[in-house]
């Protein structure tokens, strides 16, 4: 079952049942998130990847085309703040974002939003159209800004953030049997 965890400010914790997210699901067939459960990804892929979310696993639901769900936060670095291609941590110069995919049986992305975007800049990334780009991305292909994926001018620093967090996320969902 989705639940939010622990006891932090609003602001802190990420929300794992956001209503959008709940009302995706019911359309497509899942009108019982009772039948949601969380996987736990493999002890020896935890302790060499940085995992700010969480899989959950749709049982019973043949009719749904969904069968994984990723729901998780992405760190991006204010403006000017640190380095892209670093790995931005909780510091005070980090910002944030929440987003979910869902994936099929095969672990290719079939759905992708961003629910809560608390970051100053690059708001832009939550456009649905943008992100229709990641759907049908699967592990091992490479998702490269001005390749694959397009820019967004003022919007850098999210685009980065969001598109390697997409590629990593779904890379590490082919540790789940």
């Amino acid at each position: 079952m989705l639940l939010a965890t622990g006891f932090a400010p609003v602001s802190e914790s990420i929300n794992y049942q956001p209503k959008v997210l709940t009302n995706e699901l019911q359309k497509a067939g899942v009108a019982d998130i009772s039948d949601i459960t969380e996987i736990k990804l493999p002890d020896s892929v935890l302790k060499s990847n940085r995992i700010n979310g969480k899989y959950f696993l749709i049982e019973g639901h043949e009719e749904s085309h969904f069968k994984y769900i990723y729901i998780g936060r992405v760190n991006s670095c204010r403006a000017g703040g640190c380095s892209l291609s670093g790995n931005p941590g909780m510091d005070v110069e980090s910002e944030y974002f929440d987003y979910y995919m869902l994936f099929d049986k095969n672990k290719t992305v079939q759905s992708i939003r961003v629910f809560n975007y608390q970051a100053t800049h690059g708001q832009e990334i939550t456009a649905r159209g943008w992100l229709r780009q990641f759907i049908g991305h699967k592990k091992n292909e490479p998702l490269q800004v001005d390749k694959n994926i397009d820019a967004i001018s003022g919007a850098t620093i999210s685009v980065y953030a969001i598109t390697a967090d997409v590629e990593h996320k779904t890379s590490l969902l082919g540790y789940v049997n």
